[in-house]
């Protein structure tokens, strides 16, 4: 998740830029810039990299009281200088940074920017040289401004600045986080995350999709797209040392759903090369190499993401992968093949059970690789290997992030072996985890949708069922782990090629049917258990995938790819979770008889 800041006031503003940067860094980012305004014009500076190596290109001889920062992870364009925000138009009067995803951008570009030579790769430029030819156009660049906003379709949060007016800074939002945060000493600041800003003001405006702002340093002023002003009450950021980690959030486990667009960026980052290829430890890679038959060893929710990277090693690496509970492993051992790899699933990397199977296949000599949120861990520590999740802290008992963070481990574990045994894909895993992170942003902006789910669907409910077919199974069974763990409503998830076994039995009038169709070969199957319940009086919920929609679903995640689409498909499956529990007064990060280690078996 891309990060923005903006500040217009009396003190320079370098620093401040630079020191709200550096608190939006655990986004996940690739390259960042600033740039300032003063009477000697616009003052860019951009890197690829981090904000360290940003203070040092930045010129300390340059004051300004006015500048617009950014965190970039790319999507439109490879991480470079040239693809790094700020971006400016042809003329080079306005400057621009933008979060989120433009989806006409190569519409608007043939259509408006025809004669203009685009310097980058990016969706964002099209915006900002889009401004330069509106304001032309309008000979008023506020009207420009909205105009532009206008005909953007997608997800963005905008900051702009035009060289020609040094008092004010235009700001617009759909879908993507921005705050304005006012100040009392004649100052105004602007960023997507309050945490960022607190360093000058804990006092904000949200602002709300749609809507133009003009940011000056004694004035805030909010429009629709008509120009009509909009009044709105600010709020105060009440963060003290006790609760800093969860910001703003509500809950940890909300803000930890949020956060999972930057984990998969993070991700990413750190397995990733100079040369954008998979960064692995050869041992690991050899490992994989050798071995005739994967063993997968978990618990809980890290189940069922090795079930679904068992789909993931099979389809692209040609390595057979079995899935065991850990529990059931330690004490029901199966035939084992001649050269087992185990590969051990911990969020903590303190799961009891698990600990127990790896001490009894490191008796019997097997290697174990560790892929956990916890590199000092204990199954870190005894393991043979370690892949790191990159997750950062997760606090709520209902794990969210980790569970995406290790499908993703696992995407990329697959593909490397894939490589590593010469087998020709039409893959690339960082390209696609990068669509998958824009997707996942968009999702969980999503949020007043998702809690129409929970209010038509979930209300009143004792019990609800999930269903899929295929990897969409997997993600079902996750769905209703996470349903009952916070919500405390009785929910199961099965194939739904398993109803009419037994299953079809619990359907009576008004029960919840929760179906996921996100995978081409099975959407008609699915669709038909759909209708075999709507028959039996089930509450029919479909949650599809943009391509395999149909009129009357009721939620559409974007489109990814096939193998990735759990990470997308989860993150309703969550949400649903979060507000069944809210709306039912619960404890949602803290759900009783559940603790987030389970160190004892």
């Amino acid at each position: 998740m891309c990060g923005i800041v903006g500040y217009i006031g009396q003190q320079d503003t370098k620093e401040i830029l630079l020191n709200g940067l550096q608190k939006l860094e655990y986004r996940g980012y690739d390259s960042a810039g600033i740039s300032v305004l003063n009477n000697n014009g616009v003052h860019l500076f951009k890197v690829k990299g981090r904000i360290a190596a940003l203070r040092e290109e930045v010129d300390e001889n340059v004051h300004a009281t006015m500048g617009i920062g950014h965190t970039r992870w790319a999507t439109h364009g490879a991480p470079s200088v040239e693809n790094a925000h700020p971006h400016q138009s042809a003329s080079g009067r306005f400057t621009l940074v933008h979060n989120g995803v433009i989806e006409n951008y190569t519409a608007l570009r043939d259509e408006y920017l025809k004669d203009v030579q685009l310097k980058s790769e990016t969706d964002t430029e099209v915006i900002v040289q889009l401004v330069e030819k509106l304001s032309e156009q309008y000979n008023d660049v506020e009207k420009a401004f909205r105009e532009a906003v206008r005909l953007l379709d997608g997800s963005y949060a905008i900051a702009l600045m035009d060289e020609q007016d040094p008092d004010q800074i235009y700001v617009a939002k759909n879908k993507s986080p921005l705050l304005v945060g006012l100040g009392e000493d004649g100052f105004n600041v602007v960023s997507s995350d309050s945490l960022a800003m607190l360093q000058v003001t804990d006092r904000f405006v949200e602002l709300m999709d749609k809507e133009a702002v003009m940011v000056r340093r004694d004035q805030v002023t909010i429009q629709d797209l008509d120009g009509h002003e909009i009044e709105r009450e600010p709020f105060t950021a009440e963060i003290d040392a006790s609760d800093i980690e969860k910001g703003t959030y509500p809950h940890f486990m909300l803000k930890e759903i949020d956060e999972q667009p930057t984990v998969i960026r993070k991700i990413v980052q750190e397995y990733r090369d100079e040369q954008d290829e998979i960064k692995l430890d050869s041992d690991i890679r050899q490992a994989m190499l050798d071995t005739d038959r994967v063993y997968i060893i978990a618990a809980g929710t890290s189940y069922h993401a090795g079930l679904v990277g068992k789909q993931m090693i099979e389809k692209l690496a040609n390595v057979p992968v079995e899935v065991h509970v850990a529990s059931e492993f330690s004490y029901n051992m199966p035939l084992l093949s001649e050269k087992p790899l185990f590969i051990f699933i911990s969020q903590s990397g303190e799961t009891a059970d698990s600990r127990s199977v790896l001490v009894q296949i490191k008796e019997m000599g097997h290697p174990a690789l560790t892929i956990t949120n916890v590199p000092g861990s204990t199954l870190s520590r005894e393991a043979d290997y370690t892949l790191h999740l990159h997750a950062g802290p997760e606090i709520a008992v209902a794990s969210t992030k980790a569970y995406t963070a290790q499908i993703s481990v696992l995407a990329i574990l697959a593909v490397d072996t894939a490589k590593a045994k010469g087998i020709d894909l039409d893959f690339d895993p960082l390209q696609e985890l990068a669509i998958v992170s824009s997707a996942m942003e968009t999702l969980c902006d999503q949020k007043e949708e998702i809690e129409k789910i929970v209010s038509e669907f979930l209300e009143t409910t004792r019990n609800a069922f999930f269903i899929g077919r295929g990897i969409d199974y997997f993600v079902g069974q996750e769905g209703a782990l996470k349903l009952k763990e916070i919500s405390y409503i009785q929910a199961e998830g099965f194939a739904g090629g398993e109803l009419k076994h037994g299953t079809i039995a619990l359907i009576e009038e008004g029960t919840p049917v929760i179906a996921i169709a996100t995978q081409e070969n099975v959407n008609y199957s699915i669709r038909a258990n759909v209708q075999e319940v709507v028959a039996r009086g089930a509450n029919a919920c479909i949650i599809s995938m943009e391509g395999l929609d149909e009129e009357n679903d009721t939620f559409v995640v974007p489109k990814v790819h096939e193998l990735l689409t759990p990470l997308a498909s989860v993150v309703p499956m969550q949400l649903i979770a979060y507000y069944a529990a809210l709306h039912r007064d619960c404890d949602v990060d803290k759900p009783r008889n559940l603790a987030k280690s389970v160190t004892v078996e």
